[in-house]
């Protein structure tokens, strides 16, 4: 049985990536509705920032301390695959302008996939590692210092704080 640190611990870290994963979809939402190309660069630029943190502390932090834990080879193995296919966009959407032919549908692609690995994270990931006897309490600390460290080097500016993972009581 589970101690209440470690539901509170484990709902900080799933709490956390929800929230980003809303911002997400919410930039998405924005991009589907802007009209202009100065609009379309600003919410691009956004998404990839957020994507590329997202997926830095996914891979490096709370993906390894999952898979130990779960056992659930192919899905942890899917996420990466999903992942590498948002790495390829990214790196794609970063080299193009507004103006370029396929802009708007290579981040249009980007939204499909990112929507589709968000469904499977949330309806299937974090139910198994939220019941996973994970050290959730050191795995918040170090995904809160580096998603400071990640948002630092991106020049990314801190959002009110939301870059903490809190503890609820």
């Amino acid at each position: 049985m589970f101690t209440k640190s470690q539901e509170v611990g484990a709902s900080a870290i799933t709490d956390l990536l929800r929230e980003d994963h809303k911002t997400v979809k919410g930039l998405f939402e924005e991009f589907e509705q802007a009209d202009d190309a100065k609009a379309k660069l600003r919410i691009v630029e956004a998404a990839l920032a957020e994507l590329e943190v997202h997926a830095k502390l996914e891979e490096e932090l709370i993906y390894p301390a999952i898979r130990a834990e779960i056992g659930d080879e192919d899905l942890m193995d899917e996420a990466l695959e999903e992942h590498h296919v948002v790495h390829g966009l990214l790196g794609e959407l970063k080299k193009m302008k507004p103006s370029d032919e396929r802009y708007d549908a290579k981040f249009t692609v980007l939204a499909e996939n990112v929507r589709h690995h968000i469904k499977e994270e949330e309806s299937e990931m974090f139910p198994q590692a939220e019941e996973a006897e994970i050290d959730w309490e050191a795995l918040s600390a170090q995904v809160t210092k580096r998603k400071g460290q990640l948002r630092a080097k991106a020049g990314a500016p801190s959002k009110n704080g939301s870059d903490k993972v809190s503890k609820k009581k």
